[in-house]
């Protein structure tokens, strides 16, 4: 049976209101294994004040949790971002089968973007990966939400 990764994809960016709720950068990640969710997460490294609780982190340490091991074989991580460095090396480290994301990143993207950690030969295990689902929904909330940033920071400084 092939999954279906817009079905998923659609779920994560729904879950990314959330971080934009608490005024992260609107990323959500959703780890699924036979068919079920296991772990969800959104960006709260700043509310948190964690640089490690990306979206990505927050979501496999909740699927570890559901299945009592710090190994995720057989699942898949769909990511609403491309991943950066540290979230691209625990992919790997979880041994995920497959990690499927939405718009990629040019700035700090390690799945191939800037950097290709997850293809780099010389790591033991191998995850498939799959770009570009719901790409231009995932893009455009991105777009959208810096763009509204960008104008209350710029009102702000005329304000003071």
């Amino acid at each position: 049976m092939t999954p279906d990764h817009s079905q998923w994809m659609t779920e994560a960016l729904a879950l990314a209101d959330a971080a934009e709720a608490l005024g992260e950068v609107p990323v959500a990640a959703l780890v699924v294994l036979d068919g079920v969710v296991i772990g969800r997460g959104y960006n709260r490294n700043i509310v948190d004040c964690d640089p490690s609780a990306h979206a990505e982190i927050v979501a496999m340490r909740q699927a570890g949790q559901a299945v009592g091991n710090h190994r995720l074989v057989g699942a898949s991580l769909y990511c609403t971002l491309e991943p950066c460095i540290m979230c691209a090396g625990a992919i790997v480290h979880a041994r995920l089968a497959r990690l499927v994301y939405a718009a990629d990143d040019p700035k700090t993207g390690a799945v191939g973007s800037v950097f290709d950690v997850i293809a780099d030969p010389r790591h033991n295990h191998r995850v498939e990966v799959i770009r570009g689902v719901l790409a231009e929904a995932a893009g455009e909330r991105l777009r959208e939400f810096f763009r509204r940033k960008r104008l209350l920071e710029k009102e702000q400084r005329n304000r003071d």
